[in-house]
């Protein structure tokens, strides 16, 4: 029966993306188009500005864009960089699972509000090209276990002043539910590879799991 669940969730996924690029085509509008106000984005800057927050749900997203040099080879135009607000994760901190966790990175402290939960990419055309996990010195925050982190990736709703983008995120991340999984797992056991209690400040590993998608590919197999 969940098996069953799991499948039409994930072809509703797939339906709900289709629905929201033929809605933009048809409006002849960009995903992003809004949210940058139709101009280039500023490397480094966060859109929006203050990020964006659905106090309710807990959850919040930024987009942005790093210097060309930084992605040599690469089509990614921005990444999105998604979180989970303090009260969904912090009863989760006492839990034997999360204590352990915080054992094996060496006990990091530091009274954030935030952990990062997922990176995103996209090209210029506004389509999702790619799901990433990252060091804990690239959002400035902290990290949960693979598998708390996949648990409030399963709840995940947020809604925004960004309506298609938010449905954009919701949607990849029910599509891609296996595979975010299995980049979780990859980041832990990176992580754990290198056995030192500083490597969450350690600037030489940034990305720690990486996967190329293609959602039209994706899409079809669900349908």
């Amino acid at each position: 029966m969940a098996k069953q669940a799991s499948s039409v969730s994930t072809r509703a996924a797939s339906l709900r993306l289709l629905e929201i690029y033929a809605d933009l085509a048809q409006r002849r509008e960009h995903l992003l188009g809004s949210l940058l106000a139709g101009q280039p984005p500023k490397q480094w800057a966060h859109y929006p500005e203050d990020d964006a927050i659905d106090s309710e749900s807990g959850f919040q997203w930024f987009y942005h864009s790093h210097a060309p040099e930084d992605r040599t080879g690469s089509g990614e135009h921005g990444h999105i960089h998604l979180f989970a607000r303090r009260r969904l994760w912090s009863r989760s901190l006492r839990s034997a699972r999360e204590i352990q966790f915080a054992k094996l990175l060496g006990d990091p402290a530091g009274d954030f509000n935030t952990r990062h939960l997922l990176g995103i990419g996209f090209d210029a055309k506004g389509l999702p090209t790619s799901l990433f996990t990252v060091n804990s010195w690239v959002t400035g925050d902290l990290m949960l276990s693979a598998q708390t982190t996949a648990d409030l990736l399963g709840q995940l709703t947020v809604s925004t002043d960004n309506a298609d983008v938010d449905a954009v995120v919701e949607s990849l991340v029910r599509l891609y539910r296996k595979e975010i999984q299995a980049l979780l797992d990859a980041r832990d056991a990176c992580l754990f590879g290198f056995q030192s209690c500083k490597v969450l400040a350690d600037e030489s590993l940034e990305i720690l799991s990486e996967l190329e998608i293609n959602v039209d590919e994706k899409s079809a197999s669900e349908l």
